[in-house]
């Protein structure tokens, strides 16, 4: 199996990825969908291709930066019409283009995934909201991103996450990696409420 387009498709997130720590998040992501899927039959090179490429619209320099054109962006459709062209020239097989353009599209929990590659890259992306990694990743934007001004909001998408996302996982192998982030993220919360003391700003 080639392997050219696969380096293609890192080398431009590694060089698109801005803030500079988004990039950890693709890398991650495909470990995650070897982690789930390793005994499912799938096609790894679209989960590949998805996972590198589904967040392409939410970076600096591919995002709106006026607040109010940011707040009705739409990264998946801008994702999606951008990929084609990025696949063709990075030799990606052609045959396969639509798998990935679905599974970008279905990726997000409130997606409804029709095939199995959507799937594993859907669950994957619920797994890098839990945990840790969704702690960082969603504190990280504390002041510069407008969705969070403050820690608290921060913290509001964080127990969100807690009590919406566990219940949209669809594998069971998900589920089981699903656990220990689930209770670092409920400590995580219960240490901040101890500690504020009411006063979390």
């Amino acid at each position: 199996m080639s392997t050219d387009f696969r380096t293609a498709l890192m080398d431009l997130i590694r060089r698109e990825a801005k803030p500079v720590e988004k990039y950890g998040h693709q890398p991650r992501l495909f470990a995650l969908a070897h982690q789930i899927a390793w005994d499912l039959n799938y096609d790894d090179d679209v989960v590949f291709a998805a996972a590198w490429l589904h967040d392409l619209g939410v970076f600096v320099g591919h995002r709106p930066e006026d607040p109010a054109e940011l707040a009705r962006w739409d990264h998946v459709r801008y994702t999606c019409e951008r990929a084609p062209q990025i696949l063709s020239e990075a030799e990606f097989p052609a045959e396969k283009v639509p798998a990935v353009l679905a599974a970008i599209r279905e990726h997000q929990p409130k997606d409804h995934p029709t095939s199995i590659e959507s799937t594993i890259l859907r669950d994957a992306d619920i797994l890098e909201q839990l945990g840790g990694i969704g702690i960082l990743r969603t504190v990280c934007k504390v002041g510069r991103d407008t969705r969070y001004a403050t820690f608290t909001d921060a913290i509001e998408t964080l127990r969100k996450n807690l009590q919406v996302l566990p219940g949209e996982i669809h594998l069971e192998n998900t589920k089981r990696l699903a656990e220990p982030r689930i209770a670092a993220l409920k400590s995580f919360l219960e240490a901040v409420d101890a500690e504020a003391s009411g006063n979390l700003f």
